[in-house]
């Protein structure tokens, strides 16, 4: 009986050391980290990257991911984009986007010379960014359309210069990409 309540009065602690590390602070942003986010926002100057792409679970992935289809080091719910292009490229008013795409359409697209990447370039119909003072963060939104496909695009740009993207259209299931932000330099 001494040895079960010794263990269970040893766990308790240890789960207590546990809650009390986890819940210390996460580090406060610094200065230079929150001036370098916000530069690259408000000039509209920079230059997204994805390393990976998250497309939404579907029988269809499923059935391409059993067939053995996919890149070595990927799967159906992640698929390497090291290597591949990519990007979002943010310069003024204007956005280009150039965005493989792993997944399935709900609704038009052609066979011949269809286009499956996200792909648009000019002036997007809107775009917002605003900063999360309790997540510390830019939440940005841009909607686009692309011939009869509409696109709204979620990042979420933090301090570290990483970046995630989601993805929703109107033909197509949604997909999130991870990737890395960088500062776009004026040609």
């Amino acid at each position: 009986m001494f040895v079960k309540t010794k263990f269970f009065l040893l766990g308790f602690i240890f789960v207590g050391i546990l809650i009390g590390c986890s819940t210390a602070s996460k580090g406060i942003l610094s200065q230079a980290e929150r001036k370098q986010v916000d530069r690259l926002i408000t000039q509209r100057l920079y230059h997204i990257e994805s390393d990976w792409a998250l497309p939404l679970m579907t029988q269809g992935l499923n059935a391409v991911a059993n067939a053995g289809l996919f890149f070595p080091g990927s799967n159906a719910s992640r698929v390497d984009l090291i290597g591949n292009p990519n990007y979002v490229k943010v310069k003024g008013d204007s956005i280009a986007v150039y965005l493989p795409y792993f997944g399935e359409r709900q609704m038009g697209g052609g066979y011949a010379n269809s286009d499956s990447a996200i792909q648009f370039e000019g002036v997007p119909d809107s775009y917002e960014a605003t900063w999360n003072e309790k997540k510390q963060r830019y939440d940005i939104r841009i909607t686009m359309k692309q011939k009869t496909e509409t696109f709204e695009m979620n990042l979420v740009l933090f301090p570290n210069l990483s970046c995630g993207i989601n993805v929703n259209s109107s033909h197509r299931f949604s997909i999130r990409y991870n990737g890395d932000v960088k500062p776009l330099t004026n040609e």
